[in-house]
Protein backbone atom coordinates (compact mmCIF):
# COMPACT_ATOMS: atom_id res chain seq x y z
CA UNK A 1 0.00 0.00 0.00
CA UNK A 2 1.41 3.39 -0.96
CA UNK A 3 2.08 6.36 1.26
CA UNK A 4 0.60 9.64 -0.01
CA UNK A 5 1.75 13.14 0.90
CA UNK A 6 -0.80 15.87 1.62
CA UNK A 7 -0.61 19.60 2.34
CA UNK A 8 -3.29 21.83 3.83
CA UNK A 9 -4.17 24.87 1.70
CA UNK A 10 -5.24 26.83 4.78
CA UNK A 11 -2.54 26.24 7.42
CA UNK A 12 0.25 24.70 5.29
CA UNK A 13 0.47 21.52 7.42
CA UNK A 14 2.16 18.68 5.51
CA UNK A 15 1.68 15.03 6.40
CA UNK A 16 1.82 11.54 4.97
CA UNK A 17 -1.04 9.06 4.90
CA UNK A 18 -0.76 5.31 4.34
CA UNK A 19 -3.72 4.43 2.07
CA UNK A 20 -4.84 1.78 -0.36
CA UNK A 21 -4.73 2.66 -4.04
CA UNK A 22 -8.52 2.34 -4.30
CA UNK A 23 -9.20 4.67 -1.32
CA UNK A 24 -10.44 8.14 -2.28
CA UNK A 25 -8.02 11.01 -1.57
CA UNK A 26 -8.40 12.82 1.74
CA UNK A 27 -9.97 16.29 1.64
CA UNK A 28 -9.92 17.55 5.26
CA UNK A 29 -6.89 18.70 7.27
CA UNK A 30 -6.48 16.80 10.55
CA UNK A 31 -5.23 19.98 12.32
CA UNK A 32 -7.46 22.81 11.17
CA UNK A 33 -10.18 21.11 9.12
CA UNK A 34 -9.29 23.08 5.97
CA UNK A 35 -9.01 21.77 2.42
CA UNK A 36 -5.96 19.69 1.58
CA UNK A 37 -4.28 18.69 -1.66
CA UNK A 38 -2.39 15.52 -2.50
CA UNK A 39 1.21 16.23 -3.48
CA UNK A 40 3.19 14.51 -6.17
CA UNK A 41 6.07 12.73 -4.50
CA UNK A 42 9.17 10.93 -5.70
CA UNK A 43 7.90 7.63 -4.35
CA UNK A 44 9.81 4.97 -2.53
CA UNK A 45 12.94 3.22 -3.57
CA UNK A 46 12.94 -0.06 -5.40
CA UNK A 47 13.19 -3.02 -3.01
CA UNK A 48 14.32 -6.48 -4.04
CA UNK A 49 13.11 -9.22 -1.71
CA UNK A 50 13.48 -12.93 -2.11
CA UNK A 51 16.07 -15.55 -2.90
CA UNK A 52 16.64 -14.63 -6.55
CA UNK A 53 19.70 -12.45 -5.96
CA UNK A 54 23.19 -13.73 -5.42
CA UNK A 55 26.24 -12.40 -3.64
CA UNK A 56 28.22 -12.73 -6.86
CA UNK A 57 25.89 -10.37 -8.73
CA UNK A 58 27.55 -7.28 -7.25
CA UNK A 59 31.27 -8.07 -6.89
CA UNK A 60 33.86 -5.46 -5.93
CA UNK A 61 36.07 -3.85 -8.58
CA UNK A 62 39.20 -5.54 -7.19
CA UNK A 63 37.55 -8.96 -7.55
CA UNK A 64 36.50 -8.19 -11.14
CA UNK A 65 40.05 -7.12 -12.05
CA UNK A 66 41.55 -10.26 -10.52
CA UNK A 67 39.01 -12.44 -12.31
CA UNK A 68 39.72 -10.71 -15.63
CA UNK A 69 43.48 -11.21 -15.16
CA UNK A 70 42.91 -14.87 -14.28
CA UNK A 71 40.71 -15.34 -17.35
CA UNK A 72 43.27 -13.64 -19.58
CA UNK A 73 46.13 -15.83 -18.31
CA UNK A 74 43.92 -18.91 -18.68
CA UNK A 75 43.05 -18.07 -22.28
CA UNK A 76 46.75 -17.63 -23.16
CA UNK A 77 47.60 -21.09 -21.87
CA UNK A 78 44.60 -22.58 -23.69
CA UNK A 79 45.59 -20.96 -26.99
CA UNK A 80 49.20 -22.19 -26.71
CA UNK A 81 48.06 -25.74 -25.92
CA UNK A 82 45.62 -25.72 -28.83
CA UNK A 83 48.39 -24.58 -31.17
CA UNK A 84 50.68 -27.38 -30.08
CA UNK A 85 47.90 -29.95 -30.40
CA UNK A 86 46.99 -28.70 -33.87
CA UNK A 87 50.66 -28.95 -34.91
CA UNK A 88 50.75 -32.50 -33.65
CA UNK A 89 47.74 -33.42 -35.77
CA UNK A 90 49.28 -32.06 -38.96
CA UNK A 91 52.47 -34.08 -38.44
CA UNK A 92 50.60 -37.34 -37.97
CA UNK A 93 48.42 -36.86 -41.09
Amino acid sequence: MPTYEYRCKTCGYQFEEFQSIVDPPLNKCPRCGGLIERLISGGGGLLFKGTGFYLTDYRSESYKKAAAADTASGSESNSSSSKSSSKGKTKSD
